[in-house]
């Protein structure tokens, strides 16, 4: 018996549909997806404002301490999503897989996917699925595109940050990488820490009915906090000033930041926020994103171009910070 997947399972026959009835509908099915038409047909929701977003996964390893490229895929769409403000809608799902894949790995990440979507309450409704040779594609990648619609009265951009806007970070810093690191084995310690990878539409989705005075949402994946905040610099043209003393990190990823020379704030999150918003907006943030601290605030706006992102260091200095130069772990996502 095949426990592998092979060429013909992307051919447009027999064994391709069964494969994808068997494995793929049986567990992501529903009454859009299953009609299997080349196009989803939806209900329109009634928004003036749409958010679309894309993405795609090429995570190694496949499975890792806290996910897999199942539940990446799903929280990453579903996140980007949501730093618009929109409400997730629908999502389309693509894999491209090497011929030898072993169904017993693709079965996990289905099932992985039908877990999260349910968790992220979106709807899968159309996908596609490619088999190319051995040696041409690294057992899995995965494509996505999701759909929102934007409530009235959100208006929520990298390019809304205001002065004396209070900057948070929902969560500890750095998880994602650091478990991945752990799963490459590229040190020979023990620690606890696993991904933070999660879906997050469902407490933005608290939070803007709460408040609409939310400013900025950020998701900080490749090039960590650090690079998320100078992006939003850039792009608010304004300067924003952290504090050392106040960025949350876990002691194992301290640890490891230390042994290894790393910088927390360069490293790669799948599920915190940067939320930037107005001091009043504190309490209806904290009870959407209780693990949420307050790290910086937005100091001015710029007349001349030179927007900063600034760390005030635990000793009083004042230290400038770049966008990452360099790629410290590839293909974290």
């Amino acid at each position: 018996m095949n426990n592998s997947i092979n060429l013909t399972h992307g051919s447009g026959g027999t064994q391709m549909h069964q494969f994808i009835k068997e494995r793929i509908m049986a567990k992501l099915g529903n009454n859009i997806l299953e009609k299997m038409d080349d196009a989803a047909v939806m209900e329109n929701q009634k928004s003036s404002q749409i958010a679309m977003t894309t993405d795609s996964f090429v995570v190694n390893p496949l499975f890792f301490p806290g996910g897999d490229i199942g539940r990446l895929a799903i929280c990453g769409t579903v996140n980007d999503l949501a730093t618009s403000g929109a409400v997730a809608h629908a999502l389309s799902l693509a894999f491209i897989l090497e011929d030898g894949i072993l169904f017993s790995d693709l079965d996990k990440i289905i099932d992985s996917i039908a877990t999260t979507a349910k968790e992220a309450r979106i709807k899968i409704v159309t996908g596609d699925t490619k088999v190319v040779e051995r040696g041409k594609c690294d057992k899995i990648f995965i494509n996505t595109t999701g759909l929102g619609f934007i409530n009235e009265g959100i208006s929520i951009s990298s390019h809304k940050a205001q002065p004396q806007d209070c900057v948070y970070i929902t969560g500890t810093m750095g998880n994602h990488e650091v478990a991945l690191m752990k799963a490459r084995e590229l040190f020979d310690f023990s620690i606890t820490t696993q991904s933070d990878v999660a879906p997050l539409n469902v407490a933005v989705n608290k939070l803007l009915s709460l408040t609409k005075n939310i400013h900025t949402i950020k998701d900080p994946t490749r090039g960590g906090v650090a690079s998320a905040l100078r992006e939003i610099c850039e792009h608010s043209q304004c300067t924003i000033k952290i504090f050392e003393e106040h960025l949350p990190v876990d002691k194992d990823v301290h640890a490891v930041c230390d042994l290894l020379g790393l910088d927390p704030l360069y490293l790669a999150n799948e599920g915190k926020f940067i939320i930037i918003a107005p001091e009043s907006s504190h309490s209806q943030i904290m009870q959407a994103f209780p693990q949420s601290s307050i790290i910086g605030e937005v100091i001015k706006t710029l007349t001349n171009n030179k927007d900063e992102l600034l760390l005030e260091t635990i000793s009083g200095g004042m230290r400038k910070i770049r966008m990452l130069d360099t790629m410290q772990l590839p293909r974290i996502c």
